[in-house]
């Protein structure tokens, strides 16, 4: 693969509702959008708490990933948006499972507490992945 951009879409994660591709991969890297928990099947907000909608916005990811031949353990970073950062405890657990399981080593982070996110959820995140 060259150094152009290409436009990575899946429809087991949600659909772009703007000016704006679910991913990106260019040369090696692939650059994900932003992804809050809205499930692809109904389109609507996952009802529960933090714990739901990490879940929900990590399995959107991991389809996103795996659009583009990749998964979690070729996330070298990642960003994470919260509402509230008193939910960081509850993010990071779930978190964890999918992103340092046993024997892997987990990407680089950064976690945010932000004044809203789109759709008022209460989580978002990012990720860069390397492609071989």
């Amino acid at each position: 693969m060259s150094n152009e951009k290409v436009a990575i879409s899946t429809p087991d994660a949600p659909a772009a509702i703007g000016p704006y591709s679910q991913a990106i991969h260019s040369g090696d890297l692939l650059f994900t959008s932003g992804q809050i928990p809205i499930d692809p099947d109904t389109g609507n907000m996952v009802e529960g708490g933090i714990a739901e909608q990490t879940t929900r916005v990590l399995e959107n990811l991991k389809a996103v990933l795996s659009a583009a031949g990749a998964d979690f353990s070729n996330v070298v970073r990642t960003t994470v948006f919260l509402k509230d950062m008193k939910d960081f405890g509850a993010m990071n657990d779930i978190y964890a499972r999918y992103f340092a399981p046993e024997g892997t080593v987990p990407p680089a982070r950064s976690t945010v507490q932000v004044a809203a996110l789109p759709k008022d959820a209460l989580v978002e995140i990012e990720c860069i992945a390397r492609l071989a």
